[in-house]
């Protein structure tokens, strides 16, 4: 982990070029947010410039360190346009997912890469589920239990929907790396069957508490 490959570098260096204008123009930023109104309106486009942009620097560095740690676990076992597509592919789908669940707030925007990182670090989990996180940096856990114990929490901040953090863009992206892990490397089924169920666990739940209305 930790290895600052080409892909990698060039998805944080449009992160942060991105995210920069945006901070130092307003207009910028309010033109490729995610704004559910404008996208009603036929800015579909923000679906995915939205994923580059980002509130503050505090926000990118922690969306940009998570990548970094994570994105060289993909590239290794898969390739770098596996990693792209993966990624990208996680954007969308947590962007999506949250238009799904906030496309009658016409009130509501987001930004960020959350989506597309989760999705990295979710496929990173299937790809490599023996090795340890850090949780706050410090405290070593087994990278399958923090996958479990965040989709479930992601569920939970999404029947909440009180603390202002979009939940849905974070699940989203999740479910994205985890169903394009399976279409690139369908041995995980066999090496870590185990976690391929576990970590489907979540999905399953959010997808019957949303039949039933419960979200």
């Amino acid at each position: 982990m930790g290895d600052l490959g080409l892909a990698t570098l060039v998805v944080i260096a449009l992160n942060v070029l991105v995210s920069f204008k945006g901070f130092s123009d307003k207009s910028f930023f309010n033109k490729y947010k995610f704004n559910i109104a404008d996208i009603k309106s036929g800015s579909k486009y923000q679906i995915l410039t939205s994923g580059f942009l980002h509130v503050d620097t505090g926000h990118l560095f922690v969306n940009m360190l998570t990548l970094y740690f994570f994105a060289n676990v993909l590239i290794y076992n898969l390739g770098a346009i596996a990693f792209l597509i993966i990624y990208l592919g996680s954007l969308l789908l947590g962007n999506l997912l949250s238009f799904f669940f906030h496309k009658d707030d016409y009130n509501y925007t987001a930004v960020g890469a959350s989506g597309a990182v989760m999705g990295v670090l979710y496929s990173a989990i299937l790809l490599q589920p023996d090795m340890m996180l850090g949780l706050f940096f410090i405290i070593p856990i087994p990278a399958y239990v923090f996958g479990i114990g965040y989709l479930l929490y992601t569920i939970y901040g999404m029947k909440r929907r009180s603390d202002n953090i979009g939940h849905d863009a974070h699940f989203g992206g999740a479910a994205g790396g985890y169903f394009l892990t399976m279409l690139f490397a369908p041995w995980v089924f066999e090496s870590h069957m185990l976690m391929v169920i576990l970590l489907a666990i979540p999905i399953v739940v959010l997808f019957l508490l949303q039949r039933m209305g419960r979200i």
